[in-house]
């Protein structure tokens, strides 16, 4: 048996860490996985005859785990009326009948994903027999 140990930014929560096992408990040769989605990685005992380790990183790469957890930041630099699409700003305002109460909000023009990805949460799929769950 070899051992890898793959960082996965995306894995953030208990329901990632049922999917990444799921996911690599599909794939033959594998031992044994040990998931953390609090230090975002994952460890795995493998058989190098059945399977080697390209072949466990493409199958979490195309689950979408092995991107990187895009996080908008602002550039904390004042703008006023700036269609910038590349970058994040917060907009701030206070009304007079409010007094002591400021809001704020932030358009984000994002056209990727809605929200942000979260690998492991979609649609579930119909199976043959059964109960119908995935």
């Amino acid at each position: 048996m070899e051992s890898l140990m793959i960082e996965l930014q995306s894995m953030y929560g208990d329901h990632h860490v049922l999917e990444v096992r799921r996911i690599l408990s599909e794939i033959p040769g594998m031992q044994s996985i040990f998931a953390s989605s609090c230090f975002h990685v994952v460890e795995i005992q493998y058989d190098p005859a059945q399977v080697d380790p390209e072949t466990i990183k493409s199958k979490l790469a195309e689950a979408g785990y092995l991107d990187e957890l895009p996080v908008p930041s602002e550039t904390g630099v004042p703008v006023y009326g700036t269609e910038d699409t590349d970058t994040f700003f917060r907009h701030t305002t206070a009304y007079e009948q409010t007094r002591q109460t400021v809001s704020f909000s932030q358009r984000i023009n994002y056209s990727g994903r809605p929200l942000w990805p979260c690998p492991g949460l979609g649609p579930l799929k119909k199976t043959n027999g059964g109960n119908g769950h995935a």
